[in-house]
């Protein structure tokens, strides 16, 4: 299987509706529509006068549910997305002006969840073959980076961090702003994981990648509570006692299976690389944000109550009950919200603007003193061994390191963070004189506005737009020179 071809899997269900252009494609009953790997195109058929949209959206829905219930293999979830992609498209040939129109939509939203479910079952999970770190984040960021190496190549810049570098630097922007430098061509992935702190990031990149796997340069994006060994680092404790670190002290280390030769590896300048811009709607991102929308995703709407489900598949795909089968129901309900938003290149785009009046009517504030990210705060010790180890294992194999402190919102900096904020400027200084680039974006004015945020302390895709166009201004950073 071509290189890139495994990689479309992973590209967003609506940009495969752009791709399909989303109305009737005039091809021939046996032709089809490269949307992905051979296994998973979807025929696309004539619209003919004959044939009824709504009825065939149907059919091919219908279709879709009755073999999820025995899918097992890739292959075989393979063929579920080609049948939803079929629902997907007759629903949306319904005309604007035909009386069942709003109804089809809803499906054509609906079909939307479940296509990337079955995409979901053929791709990370079954191809990885490897045991769970005890982390959902980890495994699927990892399935993503050793697919996405697969497709493009080694990133030139991989950034790594907490929950505030998955949404807090957008490679796309990063990329899109050094190529306005001159630079272009570069590929850029975030491998930000949830929870890391400076011995997660070590054991990525120390431990779980081989060499094979590591760019050319190392953006480490973070701030303060992932530095600080006085608390009790609970991912890290997590992943050292899972089934996938026991498999990695054995020498074997997660691949994705392949068919392609390793010596086909594809042009650093693939045509297929960002050619495709997303659409301003975003399937789990919307003014509301990301967990309002994912909330309805896992199966509850946005006061937390479940949404209906029902045991018959045509019962619910025609309308006659609003509920869904309980195969699909039951895997749409498992998703993982973030593994589902975050896009191809590891970047959780977040919606959401940050506004202090709204945000702590539905939350209480916790003061820095009782924040147990800032307990028994202590630079050094066991984050900072961990932190001078991943700069000492850059510098033995020529990789510069750029560790950014990420800008949070005023409202956050209480007199208890502010305190522990300037003790960890000051000890990232020092250390930074020669064992890697040190950059202080919380202190660059206009990076601390509050709708650059999710909330008190997490960028939002605005201000992690903000945030790479800073980043790609620097003219101190030593980028990869362009492909």
């Amino acid at each position: 299987m071509p290189r890139f071809q495994f990689f479309l899997r992973f590209i967003p269900a609506v940009w495969l509706l752009a791709l399909m252009g989303g109305c009737a494609q005039r091809v021939t009953p046996n032709s089809t529509a490269s949307l992905g790997s051979p296994s998973a195109v979807a025929q696309v058929p004539v619209a003919q006068g004959a044939v009824e949209p709504f009825a065939e959206g149907i059919k091919y829905a219908t279709s879709a549910a009755n073999l999820a219930q025995t899918a097992r293999s890739p292959a075989q979830w393979d063929e579920v997305s080609k049948q939803w992609l079929q629902a997907i498209y007759w629903m949306q040939s319904v005309p604007p002006t035909n009386p069942r129109r709003a109804f089809a939509q809803k499906k054509v939203a609906e079909y939307m969840r479940y296509l990337i479910y079955a995409q979901q079952q053929a791709t990370v999970s079954s191809r990885l073959n490897y045991p769970t770190f005890n982390s959902d984040i980890l495994d699927e960021q990892l399935g993503l980076y050793l697919s996405y190496i697969e497709a493009m190549g080694r990133p030139d810049i991989l950034i790594v961090g907490s929950s505030r570098a998955v949404q807090g630097v957008d490679p796309r922007i990063l990329r899109q702003a050094l190529g306005s430098r001159g630079l272009s061509g570069l590929r850029v992935f975030n491998f930000g994981i949830h929870g890391a702190t400076a011995q997660v990031v070590r054991f990525q990149l120390q431990e779980l990648l081989g060499p094979e796997h590591l760019p050319r340069m190392i953006l480490w994006a973070d701030g303060v509570r992932a530095f600080n060994s006085g608390r009790f680092d609970r991912t890290y404790n997590e992943i050292v006692q899972s089934p996938g670190y026991q498999r990695l002290g054995s020498g074997v280390r997660p691949q994705l299976s392949s068919e392609t030769p390793p010596q086909e590896a594809i042009a650093s300048d693939s045509p297929g690389e960002y050619q495709v811009q997303p659409m301003s709607f975003h399937p789990f991102s919307d003014s509301r944000g990301v967990k309002d929308l994912s909330s309805k995703v896992l199966g509850q709407d946005s006061a937390g109550n479940r949404m209906p489900l029902c045991t018959d598949s045509l019962q619910c795909l025609t309308g006659s009950g609003d509920r869904t089968s309980s195969r699909i129901a039951t895997g749409v309900r498992r998703l993982s919200a973030l593994g589902l938003a975050i896009d191809a290149y590891g970047f959780l785009p977040v919606a959401t603007r940050f506004n202090p009046s709204r945000y702590y009517r539905q939350r209480s504030r916790v003061e820095g003193r009782y924040d147990g990210d800032y307990a028994n705060f202590q630079v050094g010790s066991i984050q900072g061994a961990a932190l001078q180890s991943v700069a000492a294992f850059a510098r033995s194999r020529q990789i510069p390191l750029v560790i950014v402190n990420l800008p949070v919102t005023d409202d956050y900096l209480d007199a208890t963070r502010s305190a522990r904020e300037v003790e960890f400027r000051q000890y990232m200084r020092r250390l930074s004189a020669q064992a890697f680039l040190w950059r202080d974006l919380s202190t660059v004015r206009g990076l601390n506005r509050n709708d650059y945020f999710e909330d008190p302390s997490h960028l939002n895709q605005f201000g992690a737009a903000a945030v790479a166009r800073s980043l790609a201004a620097d003219p101190n950073i030593p980028w990869p020179r362009g492909r």
